[in-house]
């Protein structure tokens, strides 16, 4: 293409980037893969982003703008899948692919795979296609497993992050913690290794007045704690909802919880039954899923935004409330560590001790030797990671890989 423009095909197989966050399949990464697609659009990069249906209204090509555009593929039906049930049907989303490609005369210059059943199809493609592939896993299985907490990731999907880990191109790791478990766990080549973090919506999130954010979001109460995000053990719920019992009783104090759908619906009730146990039931709220647009009156409207995860492998909902103006309470999770100013933006909780957790929200509900930051220096702390700036590093990496791989095959 003119210009150094390139033609990537990105693949998203499991999770659809346009579907409905804090589901048990969609999260940041759906956001991620929008998000990067459509800034390469906007520099003038063909991006086809290509993921299996989920729903049979979904339509085949969605025009996410510029040169972006998503692909939904017939594999296994086209309902909900667990991630499991999703990869015997992989044969079945690289047939539609080729079947695609061919139909409308496509031909790219690198793959770009995100988690590792898209790195498997990647792969495939990878010696079907002869150009260089680059991976990002989001999360790794190891990881998760090494916690202990939920259920146990399966050998297969150990087995094909360390064989991808080995072999793609690039890998593309969110933060030097992620990177550093990619060597430690996979064995993964540290030279081959990229580290750009995640990125936020500028436009989208940003400061609004609490009370106008307070009636959209439909919140009534003089505190509100926010969680966002998917209703799993590994997001740490259960310790926040301890950490609320912790808090002294006041009027108007309210834990709302974001996330989770009808498949959610037992550890949605898990969690109701703790908060019963613990007589916080009338001030714990499940909001279900919020679409992503209205997200930014919830973190506008909260006083504190909580992360109380075991595993991230950067925080992007960190960013979002942080780019709102609301500071956040979250524990030494992907790269918080080095995105929380200590004191003013929030905190960074070490240990599992859910009155630890209470004890730093504390400070932001009951004003005592809280942040002092207002809302818009609170912002200005998060204005390096505007999917711009991210993408620019994206785009450094792949190009780089692209580059590479045209000088070897001469």
């Amino acid at each position: 293409m003119p210009n150094g423009q390139l033609r990537i095909a990105m693949l998203s197989v499991h999770s659809c980037p346009v579907g409905n966050l804090g589901t048990r399949e969609t999260g940041g990464m759906s956001v991620y893969v929008r998000e990067v697609a459509q800034e390469l659009g906007r520099r003038g990069h063909v991006v086809d982003i290509y993921t299996r249906v989920h729903d049979p209204r979904d339509r085949q090509i969605i025009d996410l703008g510029c040169k972006a555009r998503l692909i939904h593929l017939t594999a296994g039906g086209d309902d909900e899948l667990n991630k499991l049930a999703v990869y015997p049907c992989l044969p079945e989303f690289i047939a539609n692919l080729e079947d695609f490609q061919t139909r409308n005369g496509l031909n790219y210059d690198l793959i770009f795979s995100h988690y590792w059943l898209s790195g498997c199809v990647g792969k495939y493609l990878q010696q079907l296609w002869h150009v260089p592939h680059v991976i990002m896993f989001h999360t790794l299985g190891a990881v998760k497993n090494a916690l202990g907490i939920g259920e146990g990731e399966s050998d297969l999907r150990l087995q094909m992050e360390r064989d991808l880990a080995q072999s793609c191109e690039r890998i593309i790791a969110p933060t030097e913690r992620e990177k550093e478990n990619l060597i430690r766990y996979y064995g993964a080549s540290p030279e081959r290794i990229g580290v750009v973090p995640c990125g936020v919506s500028l436009g989208k999130f940003l400061p609004i007045d609490k009370n106008i954010a307070r009636k959209q979001a439909g919140l009534a109460g003089d505190k509100i704690i926010l969680y966002v995000g998917r209703i799993e053990p590994l997001k740490g719920i259960e310790r926040l909802v301890r950490a609320v019992s912790f808090l002294p009783e006041i009027q108007g104090l309210r834990l709302v919880i974001i996330g989770g759908d009808d498949g959610n619906q037992h550890e949605i009730a898990e969690l109701q039954r703790l908060a019963n146990d613990l007589r916080i039931q009338d001030s714990v709220t499940f909001s279900g899923l919020v679409r992503h647009e209205q997200l930014p009156y919830y973190y506008n409207a909260a006083d504190v935004c909580v992360v109380p995860s075991y595993y991230e492998s950067f925080g992007l909902v960190a960013l979002e409330s942080l780019a709102c103006g609301t500071p956040v309470v979250a524990t030494d999770v992907g790269d918080l560590k080095n995105i929380i100013i200590q004191g003013e933006t929030g905190y960074i909780v070490t240990g599992d001790n859910p009155r630890c957790l209470a004890d730093k929200i504390a400070l932001f509900i009951y004003g005592a030797d809280g942040a002092t930051a207002p809302a818009l220096s609170i912002r200005e702390s998060v204005i390096r990671f505007g999917w711009n700036k991210i993408t620019d590093a994206v785009l450094r990496e792949i190009r780089m890989v692209h580059d590479d791989y045209l000088a070897l095959v001469g």
